[in-house]
């Protein structure tokens, strides 16, 4: 059930994007991979979903490698949320969510199973209630919302998801991540999120890989991947690390040196 990623090299415009970047994610754990701009994290992400070829290295899933997997197969074992979801028309939402049944079968959206794992989906994302309401007519929290409960439709084994805190307010944010942390430590799921929050990163990971220049320069425990000298050396800013009464908390103190 491994998802990994072995010597991992992309390079794009010259610029070299990740290089030989390796690590094995587990499911049953919410992993979240931060780092600044530029840093390889969206790159990363679309290799493991088998949305890019890497010039080096491989992605595995289960030891096969994810590339060499049928378009189907892969998709029913991997849902990917991307960064920057486009929806070309104006679906319903409730169509837009059965969408993500499509790895499962032409019609399996219109199924029992079909109609009952996106109910479920939409109950658990909160947009029951929107299931009506066409796409345009959303804010962009709750597109962001109904895109989570596309992903989630499928009932993949896992979970890949860009940046999909954007958009949400913080009531929402909280939600997300406490769905996420059911997705993998209730049902075994795989889940994997960049994030650009720190915080909410140390709210919900299990396990933090901290990407600078294409490559991992911290992995482990969210606490100790994103301690202050971690921090220092990925974005050149100054953190304390404190206790709050909903877990630890990051204070921002300032530029490195300034």
């Amino acid at each position: 059930m491994a998802l990994v990623a072995e010597g991992l090299g992309v390079t794009l415009g010259g610029r070299v994007v990740l290089s030989e970047l390796s690590a094995r994610l587990e499911p049953g754990a919410v992993t979240c991979i931060v780092g600044p701009n530029g840093a390889g994290k969206s790159t990363l992400m679309a290799c493991l979903a088998g949305l890019r070829r890497p010039d080096a290295g491989r992605a595995l899933l289960d030891e096969t490698p994810i590339l060499a997997m049928p378009a189907r197969a892969r998709a029913l074992r991997l849902g990917f949320l991307p960064q920057t979801p486009e929806v070309a028309w104006a679906v319903e939402a409730r169509t837009l969510v059965g969408l993500g049944r499509i790895p499962h079968g032409r019609g399996d959206a219109g199924s029992e199973a079909g109609r009952g794992a996106v109910a479920r989906a939409m109950a658990a994302t909160g947009v029951a209630d929107l299931a009506r309401r066409t796409v345009d007519t959303l804010s962009g929290g709750e597109r962001g919302r109904v895109l989570i409960a596309r992903a989630l439709a499928g009932e993949p084994e896992w979970l890949l998801a860009d940046e999909p805190l954007t958009g949400l307010d913080i009531g929402h944010q909280i939600d997300a991540c406490e769905l996420f942390g059911r997705l993998a430590r209730e049902a075994g799921k795989g889940v994997v999120l960049t994030l650009h929050d720190l915080a909410m990163a140390l709210r919900v990971a299990d396990r933090v890989l901290v990407l600078a220049e294409g490559r991992v320069i911290a992995d482990g425990p969210a606490t100790e991947a994103l301690s202050p000298a971690v921090i220092r050396q990925a974005y050149g800013v100054e953190t304390r690390l404190g206790a709050g009464a909903f877990g630890p908390t990051l204070e921002l103190v300032g530029r490195h040196g300034g």
